[in-house]
């Protein structure tokens, strides 16, 4: 599996709610056209602990999606840059909710 990591935080006045199921849908939209797999639930950071160790962001959320592999993510990276509906507005529903957005991704080993 190929998996990329979302930490962001959500821009003023934004509501977690109406983020979660903007990102909900987008997900569910993104399954259907078979360009990802899956999406664990959004997380909010707890940097209180000493197993936290990452001083160099201070995102308050998180997200897991999962692509079976390399090929599905840059099949679905070249459909968002496409700009094309109906994942355009599905997509900037999203984002045009969060600010300072970073993107992790890895591959699982064999």
């Amino acid at each position: 599996m190929f998996h990329m990591l979302s930490c962001f935080d959500l821009k003023p006045g934004e509501d977690i709610g109406a983020f979660r199921s903007a990102y909900m849908n987008f997900v569910a939209y993104m399954k259907s056209v078979d360009l990802v797999e899956s999406s664990g639930p959004i997380g909010r950071r707890e940097s209180d602990t000493p197993m936290d160790t990452d001083d160099e962001r201070d995102h308050e959320y998180f997200a897991v999606m999962s692509f079976r592999d390399r090929t599905q993510v840059d099949t679905a990276y070249a459909y968002i840059m496409k700009h094309v509906e109906p994942g355009e507005t599905s997509h900037n529903n999203v984002f045009e909710k969060v600010q300072n957005p970073v993107f992790i991704c890895w591959q699982d080993l064999p």
